[in-house]
């Protein structure tokens, strides 16, 4: 516990009615701060249409005082961070705080003229889908090098892993430390002190990996890792009720996969509302809080129509996705009512077939950069790729190399459901005073840690406080 030499401050001035509500909101939401250190005044006038600029190290895209809004991030972009201003009264911004996190974690933000044939619900996509059942894997691979190709070319998202949110927010936090004078407390982002977060998770995408579920569950528990298996629920694809009923028994989670994996989710609204309903009835039949569409396909506005508690279709970083873009975030966020847990590392088959690497350096780097800034980890293989005993073996050097990194670093490994909750109950919490302290309210606060960001320098930095009077 911090006892504090007076009561906490407010820092700073009292809202006069100019403050800006959703740009607070979205801090907040960040941070999980008391309300007066959130203190975001208006932005000036803002151009009518978004375009790219910089605010210290992150890429945005928004609206921006100007008339001539930059198109491409390859641009050269202001940066917009010299026209900021802090003191007593709080923080303004030229630009919309809420506006530019939805552009980057909804992927609103317009994406360079690559390849995208794959993307698209064109006559090429639905005869690949047609003919992909019969394909062998090294065929595919080959097919789907072409439309991936130019993955290197691409410079926002950032690749192996985008921050921008972290960093834009870190920017924000800055500037609010320097109008404060101080310290600020918030919740502090994992429960029970935990520096970051992992989950792995396994898409079953056919007979031959739904097999293999026994055998890799008893891989996952040597390691002392429960994961999740997400389950196609029509089709030839569909993993039997025996096995579902097995994944569970084993403390293992089960989520729903697409409908029935044949690439069409998405190919037209009507479709994805019929087909929704379908998928919701499996979700309630299978017990199951979570969804990931098939091949990382995604129109996140529809999803309104899914029931489920959370979602895990969006990629960080898309770059070796078949549908490119990303959410440029390590950390959850709601989507609508669903909680988005991204997909912050490479998938295995992308790892193996796309980039032919057998080893787990890439796995490891993202990691790093994740941890970093206090991101969740999220970890995607198929039991029909780590059959193969080349890739099973490089699955269990990451597993090894997963649990070393739990244990050093004290990140909290979970299943994709408990970070929901988690993270739905810490979006319910409040920091308030408490004599000359701080003190977390709400659902599961139990669990939660008080922290503290303050700059040193220039820099963001945070502290953790022990749990509550561990320290008299």
């Amino acid at each position: 516990m911090r006892v504090l030499d007076e009561a906490p401050r407010t820092a700073l001035a009292a809202s006069d009615g100019l403050l800006d509500v959703t740009s607070q909101t979205a801090f907040r939401d960040y941070f999980c701060c008391p309300a007066p250190f959130a203190a975001i005044r208006p932005s000036t006038a803002l151009s009518e249409e978004a375009g790219y600029f910089r605010f210290g190290g992150a890429i945005c895209y928004g609206r921006r005082p100007g008339s001539d809004p930059v198109r491409r991030a390859t641009d050269g972009l202001t940066d917009l961070s010299t026209s900021a201003t802090c003191g007593p009264e709080g923080v303004s911004l030229p630009f919309d705080l809420a506006e530019v996190l939805r552009n980057l974690r909804e992927e609103r933000y317009p994406q360079e003229p690559y390849l995208e044939w794959m993307t698209g619900s064109g006559t090429l996509r639905q005869f690949y889908y047609f003919v992909r059942p019969v394909l062998p894997v090294g065929v595919r691979r080959h097919i789907q090098r072409i439309p991936l190709s130019d993955w290197r070319r691409i410079l926002f998202p950032a690749w192996p892993v985008d921050v921008t949110v972290e960093t834009l927010m870190e920017s924000v936090m800055a500037m609010v430390l320097k109008a404060s004078g101080g310290e600020i407390p918030f919740v502090w982002f994992w429960p029970n002190g935990a520096s970051s977060a992992m989950i792995v998770t396994h898409d079953v995408e056919g007979a031959p990996g739904g097999d293999f579920c026994d055998a890799l569950m008893t891989i996952d528990d040597s390691f002392g890792i429960k994961s999740s298996f997400q389950v196609v629920p029509e089709g030839r694809r569909a993993l039997t009720d025996e096995m579902v009923g097995r994944i569970r028994e084993q403390g293992f989670e089960v989520n729903v996969h697409d409908l029935n994996h044949d690439g069409h989710l998405f190919a037209s609204r009507e479709q994805f509302l019929e087909r929704a309903q379908r998928i919701n009835a499996h979700a309630e039949r299978l017990g199951s809080r979570g969804f990931r569409s098939g091949s990382m396909y995604r129109q996140l506005d529809w999803f309104d129509a899914l029931s489920f508690s959370y979602d895990m279709s969006v990629p960080n970083a898309a770059h070796l996705e078949p549908q490119r873009g990303g959410c440029c975030t390590v950390m959850p966020y709601f989507l609508g009512k669903m909680v988005e847990l991204p997909l912050t590392t490479v998938q295995d088959y992308s790892l193996f077939h796309i980039l032919g690497d057998y080893t787990i350096g890439l796995w490891q780097q993202q990691a790093e950069q994740i941890t970093s800034r206090n991101g969740l980890i999220t970890v995607l293989t198929h039991p029909d790729y780590l059959i193969e005993e080349r890739a099973l073996a490089v699955y269990a050097d990451l597993l090894s190399y997963l649990t070393r990194l739990r244990d050093e670093r004290n990140i909290w490994m979970a299943l994709p459901a408990e970070v929901d909750r988690w993270w739905r109950s810490r979006h319910q919490m409040t920091v308030v005073p408490h004599g000359r302290s701080w003190r977390i309210e709400g659902p599961d606060s139990h669990r939660a840690r008080l922290a503290y960001a303050r700059l040193e320098g220039n820099r963001v930095v945070y502290r953790v406080e022990p749990p509550w009077g561990a320290i008299g």
